[in-house]
């Protein structure tokens, strides 16, 4: 299984590689669709739609995301209002979701759930393409923040889970997770962003300024701040996407991608995460 995780994820570092830096735009805005396309099939799956018509949702999606490509809506910048309502939107959604349980996620309309899942895609659509436009270095920095508070979750959780907290996170939605993952999540990300910001001095001429970066103009305090507050709404994100799938019955979003699951397996922490990273650049400089 650890081979099979490895080379799926080596693989699928290439080919965002290969994306990001090729020549033209295109390659990467027809990735970050094709991702989210399947993702938007794997929700409609995860909320009981199956068969052609989960296909056709994703169809959907990538046609609209073409669309909205084609005529430069990507391209737009966004007021901080526009991110903020989506963030404060989504925090509150997800803390009610999460204090509901699944059953509160069950006695939803299957179209409203099919409906706040598409809008959560489509935002995180222009907040990842925005990102891209505003630097490569900018864009991993965020995208590498999740990352590693996985990373850091995964071993710290292994190493201390409840030896220094006996409580679990969340015991009901996600029974392996505990607080010492999240705080050795929060620690691997301050650190990353240490380490980012020593990079910049080589990475900002050519590929232009980190999240890191940009924030650390305002002081130290808030950079420390916004990561530690990054890294929680990933690992919200997580939470909530394990209550979906516990509501749904499965272990996983789909096996699509061999040894990890599903695409949105791999970027749940992303979908609160880019849209809160744009949302803290508008406030902190101008409209992203």
């Amino acid at each position: 299984m650890l081979k099979q995780r490895i080379i799926t994820a080596l693989a699928l570092l290439a080919v965002i590689l290969v994306c990001l830096f090729a020549p033209w735009d295109w390659p990467f805005v027809v990735l970050v669709t094709a991702v989210l396309s399947i993702t938007a099939w794997e929700w409609a799956r995860l909320n009981g739609i199956g068969g052609m018509a989960a296909k056709v949702v994703g169809l959907v999606f990538a046609l609209g995301c073409t669309v909205a490509a084609l005529n430069g809506v990507q391209e737009v910048s966004k007021p901080s209002l526009f991110w903020l309502l989506f963030s404060m939107a989504w925090l509150v959604g997800a803390v009610f979701v999460l204090r509901e349980g699944t059953a509160g996620w069950l006695a939803l309309p299957r179209a409203l759930r099919l409906l706040l899942g598409i809008v959560v895609f489509a935002v995180v659509w222009v907040a990842v393409l925005r990102a891209y436009q505003l630097g490569i270095n900018y864009l991993l920095s965020l995208m590498a923040l999740v990352w590693m508070a996985d990373i850091g979750a995964y071993f710290a959780g292994r190493t201390f889970g409840q030896k220094l907290v006996a409580r679990k996170l969340a015991p009901t939605v996600s029974p392996g997770k505990s607080w010492e993952g999240v705080f050795g999540g929060m620690i691997g990300v301050v650190l990353l962003a240490f380490l980012w910001l020593w990079l910049d001095r080589s990475l900002a001429e050519d590929w232009g300024r980190s999240f890191y970066g940009l924030v650390r103009q305002q002081g130290l305090t808030m950079m420390i701040g916004v990561c530690l507050a990054l890294t929680a709404m990933s690992v919200l994100g997580d939470l909530l996407e394990s209550l979906i799938k516990r509501a749904a019955g499965v272990k996983d979003s789909s096996a699509i991608l061999p040894g990890h699951g599903g695409m949105l397996d791999r970027i749940d922490g992303l979908l609160p995460v880019m849209p809160m990273g744009m949302l803290v650049l508008a406030l902190l400089a101008r409209a992203v």
